[in-house]
């Protein structure tokens, strides 16, 4: 007999109960650089399609409630959480989307940048959520379960800040909301949060190819851009490959669902591999922490959990399934911060990869101390923007170790001009 799959409510509901009551470690905008920008994370619960629902109330449920709710709770309701696909991304993310395969495209959250008068970066993420794709979350249908830690938003190598992004959960509270009316150039495709977090379906991991020129050299000039493409390759960072919900063609009262049949608003014909990665890949890894992660002290108990394994999957919990990357020797990045794993590349050659774990020696320290830190305190030490650090510091590495990749090809192809023209004029 088949093992009977594992409800992913109980996580979901572990995970924003979490989310609720501890805070978020908050980046202040330098002076140089103050642009902000929030995004939208919104999760809904699909019940299952002889549910019985209860009888509408006058106030919201609250979160516990929402979770005793027996249409909630059916092993038939399916947990999802919505993805978008812009056909002209935003700024903060064309900075992660210079993608080399035409044939893949980038799953995103609705959001974008906080305008002078925003009340602040919820009030941004509900207003930036209404003009882009038709969802209310100030509604009745809705709540803001609260936010994830920013994020800093970089260009440059890690070298030049372009924003701080701040995350906000929201749950839609009931089982049917005002259907969506997102921007002609933006597909949404509600996904299953069973295909991201289930030991049973595990989510199907990939890479992104991204040019390392195009962070290196300047756009217009494009002789030099082949040149470094030529000299460093390209960037490979993980992905998770998308797959969206199927969805019925009725409403839950039975009716035809015209805004699905005939403007195919939530799952339109999908030309392309939709893949989850970069920011929005790390911003969803975030969620996935609260949902598994195990407590300090089964940190402390399972220290073997915590040394390199073979194989791509974690071995901290079988729910989640996150690619094998090390931060330093014996310490897994999926169990000190998922999401910094997802933002960490790796290049095309593997002399440049040589080359920047040389120079990582304070980077491994910085996550070592991080490690430390959630060994100890039980959770990470708020008052050090670790994650912060740690890509500061990993991404000096990379700069040192192309510099030096860079300039011993070049010194090798002087040699090799210079004795070449020996070996033909010099006879």
């Amino acid at each position: 007999m088949a093992e009977k799959p594992i409800s992913v409510v109980p996580l979901l509901s572990r995970a924003l109960h979490r989310i609720r009551s501890t805070p978020p470690r908050i980046i202040a905008s330098p002076p140089t650089q103050p642009r902000r920008a929030a995004v939208s994370l919104i999760i809904r619960v699909v019940p299952a399609p002889n549910a019985v629902f209860p009888p509408e109330s006058a106030n919201p449920v609250t979160l516990s409630e929402f979770f005793e709710l027996d249409w909630v709770n059916d092993p038939a309701a399916r947990p999802e959480i919505l993805f978008l696909q812009r056909e002209n991304p935003a700024p903060e993310d064309s900075a992660m989307s210079r993608m080399r395969n035409t044939q893949e495209a980038h799953v995103a959250f609705p959001g974008g940048r906080m305008e002078a008068d925003d009340e602040g970066g919820l009030y941004t993420a509900m207003r930036q959520t209404w003009e882009e794709i038709g969802i209310d979350l100030a509604e009745k249908d809705y709540t803001c379960i609260g936010q994830l830690d920013d994020r800093e938003i970089t260009t440059s190598l890690g070298k030049r800040l372009l924003m701080i992004l701040s995350p906000f959960v929201f749950l839609q509270l009931t089982p049917n909301a005002p259907p969506p009316d997102p921007a002609v150039s933006t597909t949404l495709h509600w996904t299953s949060l069973a295909s991201l977090v289930s030991a049973h379906a595990p989510p199907r991991w990939s890479t992104v190819a991204v040019d390392a020129a195009s962070r290196l050299a300047p756009k217009h000039s494009t002789a030099l851009r082949l040149i470094v493409q030529a000299l460093v390759g390209s960037m490979e960072f993980p992905a998770i490959i998308v797959h969206p919900s199927s969805l019925p063609s009725i409403t839950l009262d039975g009716k035809p669902n015209i805004d699905i049949l005939e403007k195919g608003i939530l799952q339109a014909a999908i030309p392309h591999k939709l893949k989850l990665w970069g920011l929005s890949l790390g911003m969803t890894l975030d969620l996935m922490s609260y949902m598994v992660l195990p407590e300090p002290s089964s940190l402390r108990d399972n220290s073997e959990s915590l040394k390199p394994h073979s194989g791509s999957s974690s071995p901290i919990s079988p729910m989640v399934q996150l690619p094998y990357q090390t931060g330093a020797e014996g310490i897994r990045m999926d169990v000190v911060a998922p999401s910094l794993a997802s933002v960490f590349p790796r290049f095309s050659y593997p002399d440049v990869n040589f080359w920047i774990w040389v120079f990582g020696k304070r980077y491994r320290e910085v996550v070592r101390g991080w490690e430390a830190s959630v060994r100890g305190g039980g959770t990470n030490d708020r008052r050090i923007n670790w994650s912060g650090s740690a890509l500061s510091t990993f991404y000096a590495a990379v700069r040192k170790a192309l510099v030096v990749v860079i300039v011993a090809r070049a010194l090798g192809i002087l040699f090799g001009v210079a004795f070449a023209t020996w070996w033909i004029f010099g006879q």
